[in-house]
């Protein structure tokens, strides 16, 4: 078992105030595979001081110095890519292949993205031709929490650091306790590549005790989170206390509108994406919408697809899915699906239990509903497993109105060849993402949604000016 008790605090590994351990567990194995330490108000204190001071410097420091760690960092992050994949593999169960190439992978496209974006960015501007002495000055929010979920731990680590960093603010990073091994490699390349002391923090902990210590912080400036509804709506309420900024990535329930004219691979792309990272995205279509002249085809190909699916050891080779991440996360999708079956819906392939011959570990069905109403609790809750919900419509109209009618607005999907289609039906979703014909969202796009999708937005330039604050001046000469 890792000993990973340590912290990183003002630029080296520090023994905790706390002396409270929890275990990290493989979900796989459903065995210890670490142990970490919970962080406690004073372990939040420490760090955040540590930032505080830095940030006095780090705030004024040079565009060309920060690009120039970042670039030191990008390098060092390929050189430990597959150790970084290692322990998302151990962490939270993505399978070898999956955890290389995209869960570790798009941490190094994010760090990329950001190099060029800072590049790019004008710090000082005019305001325009039409006021010369106007000017513009975008400065850093400040001290940021951090906080991370374990879904995707490395991609949702880097769109929070690297702009971060990039922004010129100090911060305390908190990554999931359920997941934090992989963000613990990322301190230890911050470590060698030597950034100034004070501006990347690390401290392991829960959300209760160590995420409630540096939300309510009063030198915290900003924050910025990835993880449920529920929990986004609370740190809100501790961010108001004293006018925190705040930018909150939060829950989908994204709709996979799929007209007659889609394109022949449209059903079986729809159902991969929604299980892909065992259905642990908030941006999976988990909703899927067919035309009804197509419905009965369409649901056939879904049991077919999804029978055939692979759920497997996530330690071997191969496109199949690993576990999910734990055991709360299981029972949660097991009570969802009876639920479906007991709505009404009509179970179409999945179901609950363990797939065959996985009786060790987290592994989940991958299960398709046929015949949901927009009512039930499969269409509307966010179960965050392979679960996919599928609900006929007869118009273009009745299409909009069920994908809109729900609390959330992340990602929704449209397939069609008819572009004047996909144009008027983009353009009237709810949502701050729409992914067509499986084209994807690129990295640099701005990452967020409408309603209790969240605030803000991450990725890109978009991404980099959520930790800037700007200012006018007037007079400048």
């Amino acid at each position: 078992m890792l000993d990973k008790k340590n912290f990183y605090i003002n630029g080296e590994w520090v023994k905790p105030n706390s002396s409270e351990e929890i275990k990290v567990i493989d979900p796989a194995t459903e065995e210890n595979c670490a142990v970490i330490t919970l962080g406690n108000k004073a372990d939040v204190d420490i760090a955040v001081n540590a930032a505080k001071d830095a940030y006095v410097s780090w705030a004024f420091s040079s565009k060309e110095e920060r690009i120039e760690l970042l670039e030191k960092l990008y390098e060092n992050y390929k050189k430990r890519w597959a150790d970084i994949a290692e322990a998302i593999t151990l962490e939270m169960g993505a399978p070898k292949d999956f955890a290389t190439k995209l869960q570790a992978g798009t941490g190094a496209s994010h760090i990329k993205s950001f190099i060029r974006y800072l590049k790019n960015f004008a710090f000082e501007k005019p305001l325009g031709e039409h006021a010369p002495n106007q000017r513009l000055i975008y400065e850093p929010k400040g001290v940021c929490a951090l906080i991370t979920p374990w879904n995707w731990p490395m991609n949702q680590v880097c769109l929070k650091v690297m702009p971060a960093i990039a922004a010129g603010c100090t911060m305390v990073l908190k990554p999931s306790e359920l997941a934090p091994l992989s963000s613990m490699i990322l301190a230890e390349i911050i470590d060698d590549v030597k950034f100034p002391k004070g501006v990347f923090n690390l401290v392991n902990g829960d959300g209760a005790t160590t995420g409630d210590a540096l939300t309510s912080h009063p030198d915290i400036n900003m924050i910025s989170f990835t993880g449920s509804t529920r929990a986004g709506a609370l740190i809100s309420q501790n961010a108001a206390k004293d006018f925190k900024r705040v930018s909150l990535e939060l829950g989908g329930k994204g709709a996979n509108i799929i007209f007659k004219d889609a394109d022949s691979e449209a059903i079986e792309r729809g159902a991969l994406r929604c299980f892909r990272n065992s259905g642990q995205s908030c941006n999976a279509p988990t909703r899927m919408l067919i035309e009804k002249s197509m419905y009965e085809e369409a649901i056939e190909r879904l049991k077919k697809y999804t029978e055939s699916f692979e759920v497997g050891d996530p330690k071997k080779e191969g496109e199949h899915i690993g576990p999910v991440i734990s055991e709360t996360q299981y029972n949660k999708i097991q009570t969802l699906i009876q639920k479906g079956i007991d709505e009404g819906a009509k179970l179409v392939a999945g179901g609950t239990g363990k797939p065959d011959g996985l009786d060790k570990g987290y592994f989940v069905k991958p299960t398709v509903f046929a015949d949901v109403n927009n009512n039930m609790d499969v269409a509307r809750t966010e179960i965050f497993g392979p679960v996919l919900s599928v609900i006929p419509f007869e118009t273009e109209e009745e299409a909009i109105k069920i994908a809109n009618d729900t609390a959330y607005g992340l990602t929704n999907y449209i397939q069609t060849q008819d572009s004047e289609k996909v144009q008027r039906v983009a353009r009237k979703l709810r949502s701050g993402m729409v992914d067509v014909n499986g084209a994807g969202i690129a990295v640099d796009a701005p990452f967020g949604g409408f309603k209790h999708s969240g605030i803000g937005r991450e990725a890109g330039e978009h991404g980099l000016e959520e930790f800037l604050e700007v200012k006018a001046v007037g007079g400048w000469s």
